[in-house]
C-alpha cells in the first residue's frame, strides 16, 4: 500500500481528498537558505499523503500513523495551542493550518479531521515535515478555499515550522517539496524566491543517486543547527549587509581578517556553497550530470571541515561510497545526522550499496538504511 493508501484507511469518515507532497534530497547547498542565498534540491518519490474529510463543527483532529493518538483542536483555540507548545508531531500539522489562516484570513475555515501516513524517512534530512506541511497545506487550501498558489503555500510551511514547531530553517524544504517536477531539481533563489526547474538527465546518462541513511537522528530545533546560523548572522553583521548572500567569495580575505576564527569557517562554507550551486547549475546546462562529481565532493568537505556539521557516519559513507565509483558524495540535510547522498553509475549502486553495509558493520555503527532516490513531482491531489 503506499502512503495515499494508508491515509484514506485511517481516517474514520469518508474523505473529501487525499493529497500528498513528497520529501526532498537536497544536491548540493546546504544552509545557505536561511541567508538568502541558492540552493539546488530535488523532490524525491517517497511522499507523506493527508487525508481530509470535512466536520460539522471548528474541530481540527489531526491523527498519523506514526503516533498511536489523535490530537484534536478547535479553530477558535489555536492561536492559543500553538504559543503554548509541546504538540510534538501534531505540530507541523496543526501549525500549518494556523499559519494558513494567517496567510489567507479570507479562508472559508471550518473542522477537519486529517489523516497522516508518510514513506519520507524520518530523521535522514530527506525533510519528512516540509511533506508533511507539504501536504497538509495543499489540503487546506482547497477544502478551505484559501486561494494560494505554490510560492505561498511553501510560505506557509516555513512559517509552521519556524514559529510553530520552532526550528530555524529556511524555505527550501517546503519550496522543493511543493516544485519538484519530474528528472529535475529545483534552481532556488532563497532571496527572491525565483525558480528554475533544471533537467537533471540521471537516467540518460546511467547515473542513480544512492542514499545512505546512517539513522543517526538530529533535530533542527536544538542548538547546533541554532548556533551556525546564529554565526552567519554574526559575519553578516560584521560586514554590514543584510545577509551572507551578499558576499562573494572575492570577500574571504578580509572575511578572515576581522572575524573570529571559528565564525570566518562557518562564513566560508555559506560563500563558497552558494558558489558550488552556481557552478553546479553551471556545468548541468553546459556538460551534464557526469560533470558535477567534484563538486558535491567540495561540498562535503566544507560542512565537514568548515561548518561542521558532518559526523563520522557520514563521513564513512561518503568515502565508501567514492571508492566504491562514485563521481561524487556529500552529506544531505541540516546535519548532525541524517542521510548521505553518491551521485553513482546504476550499474555499481548494488557492488557499494554492499561496501557501505561492510563498513558500517567494521566500524561498529548501526547498520544504515541504503536506498536509491529519484526526482519526482511535487505537491498534488491524488485522489
Amino acid at each position: 500500500m503506499t502512503a495515499v493508501d494508508d491515509a484514506r484507511a485511517l481516517l474514520a469518515a469518508s474523505p473529501e481528498g487525499v493529497w500528498s507532497a513528497p520529501g526532498r534530497a537536497n544536491l548540493i547547498g546546504e544552509h545557505t537558505d536561511y541567508n538568502e542565498g541558492f540552493v539546488f534540491p530535488f523532490a524525491i518519490a517517497q511522499r507523506t499523503a493527508a487525508a481530509v474529510a470535512l466536520r460539522d463543527d471548528d474541530v481540527i483532529r489531526v491523527r498519523s500513523t506514526f503516533a498511536p493518538e489523535a490530537v484534536e483542536v478547535s479553530l477558535a483555540e489555536l492561536d492559543a495551542r500553538i504559543a503554548a507548545g509541546g504538540l510534538d508531531w501534531a505540530g507541523y500539522p496543526l501549525g500549518v493550518a494556523w499559519a494558513l489562516l494567517r496567510e489567507a484570513p479570507d479562508a472559508t475555515a471550518r473542522g477537519v479531521d486529517i489523516a497522516l501516513a508518510s514513506e519520507v524517512p524520518v530523521g535522514a534530512g530527506l525533510s519528512s515535515s516540509a511533506a508533511i506541511e507539504g501536504a497538509v497545506a495543499s489540503a487546506l487550501n482547497d477544502v478551505w478555499n484559501a486561494g494560494l498558489d505554490k510560492v505561498a503555500l511553501a510560505r506557509v510551511g516555513r512559517i509552521a515550522e519556524n514559529d510553530a514547531v520552532g526550528a530555524p530553517t529556511g524555505i527550501m524544504d517546503q519550496m522543493a517539496s511543493m516544485l519538484g517536477v519530474a528528472d529535475a531539481a529545483t534552481f532556488l533563489d532563497c532571496r527572491t524566491l525565483a525558480t528554475r526547474a533544471v533537467p537533471l538527465g540521471f537516467a540518460d546518462a546511467g547515473l542513480s543517486i544512492l542514499v545512505t541513511d546512517t539513522l543517526v537522528e538530529h533535530a533542527h530545533s536544538t542548538g547546533g543547527y541554532r548556533e551556525r546560523r546564529e554565526a552567519c548572522e554574526r559575519g553578516a553583521a560584521a560586514f554590514g549587509v543584510p545577509s551572507l548572500r551578499d558576499l562573494s567569495v572575492d570577500d574571504l580575505a578580509r572575511a578572515e581578517q576581522i572575524l573570529d576564527e571559528v565564525t570566518f569557517r562557518r562564513v566560508r562554507h555559506v560563500i563558497t556553497e552558494n558558489q558550488r550551486v552556481l557552478d553546479t547549475v553551471a556545468a548541468l546546462d553546459a556538460d551534464g550530470p557526469s560533470a558535477i562529481g567534484e563538486l558535491l565532493v567540495a561540498s562535503h568537505a566544507s560542512m565537514r571541515d568548515d561548518f561542521e556539521i558532518s559526523v563520522p557516519e557520514l563521513d564513512l559513507a561518503v568515502e565508501t561510497t567514492l571508492a566504491a565509483g562514485a563521481l561524487g558524495a556529500r552529506m544531505t540535510g541540516g546535519g548532525f545526522g541524517g542521510a548521505a547522498i553518491a551521485l553513482i553509475p546504476t550499474g555499481l549502486v548494488p557492488a557499494a550499496t554492499g561496501a557501505v553495509r561492510a563498513a558500517f558493520a567494521a566500524s561498529g555503527f548501526r547498520a544504515p538504511n541504503i536506498f536509491t532516490v529519484t526526482p519526482s513531482e511535487g505537491a498534488r491531489r491524488d485522489a
